[in-house]
């Protein structure tokens, strides 16, 4: 961990839906500049989907995770409870306000509310599901 703890970690698993929508793609492409940025790590939802053992080994053991959907359905969700992974931070696009359509133009703006959404959810709330909270000097 990095010697400020309150800076960018490589230890917060970052799961986002990537569907068929805006808020989908938005999901996706803030998820992708997180860990471009260094601000955790993007990993593949869909290799939990598939249950592949090691993917949902990683998932169970990872100190934060935070799971981003676009909307109310809640596939990426689905997807982590149907592997019996404790949910951790949970985001929906469209409970930010973002809304739905297939427009596939990304808004900069909405990018950027995005990854500070996840950032806050992160620094703010202990993970959920049972999972052991990490401790946090920004929380």
């Amino acid at each position: 961990m990095s010697s400020d703890c309150c800076a960018p970690s490589s230890n917060i698993m970052i799961l986002s839906c990537s569907g068929g929508s805006n808020v989908g793609q938005l999901a996706n492409q803030a998820s992708v500049e997180l860990t471009q940025e260094g601000f955790g790590k993007m990993f593949c939802l869909a290799g939990i989907g598939g249950h592949l053992s090691g993917f949902v080994q990683s998932a169970k053991d990872v100190p934060t995770m935070v799971v981003i959907d676009g909307c109310s359905v809640g596939c990426a969700k689905a997807i982590i409870e149907h592997a019996e992974i404790p949910l951790g931070h949970y985001l929906v696009l469209t409970d930010l306000g973002v809304e739905k359509n297939k427009n596939f133009t990304l808004d900069r703006q909405l990018i950027e509310r995005v990854k500070d959404a996840v950032k806050a959810a992160c620094a703010s709330a202990p993970q959920g599901g049972g999972r052991a909270a990490t401790t946090s000097c920004c929380a």
